[in-house]
């Protein structure tokens, strides 16, 4: 599955359009990360925990999507665009959407 942020892929012809697809996670904070957050805000520097968080939230929200996409018959995923939200103090969904379509 080719997946782009651009509204097209480039050298490849759109046949049909599937439709808006889409996938997302809510994920919480753990005491583990909060506390190693804690210390890095006194000294400063990449919050480690929170990254590797927010990488997995991406990974399981685009693999949601992708299987959407699949199950619509999609080869691709275009204009892809990610977005978050607070829902909790403590806790965020990360939301991925697209356009499933099908490519030559």
């Amino acid at each position: 599955m080719l997946l782009t942020t651009l509204e097209s892929v480039p050298g490849h012809k759109t046949v049909k359009h599937l439709g808006l697809v889409q996938g997302s996670t809510v994920r919480a904070k753990n005491v583990g990360r909060d506390i190693a957050a804690g210390l890095k805000n006194i000294v400063g520097g990449e919050l480690k925990g929170y990254t590797e968080l927010l990488q997995e939230a991406r990974q399981e929200a685009t693999q949601r999507m992708m299987q959407e996409a699949s199950k619509m018959g999609a080869n691709a995923i275009v204009n892809i665009r990610f977005a978050t939200s607070s829902l909790t103090q403590g806790a965020a969904e990360l939301f991925v959407y697209g356009t499933a379509v099908q490519i030559d």
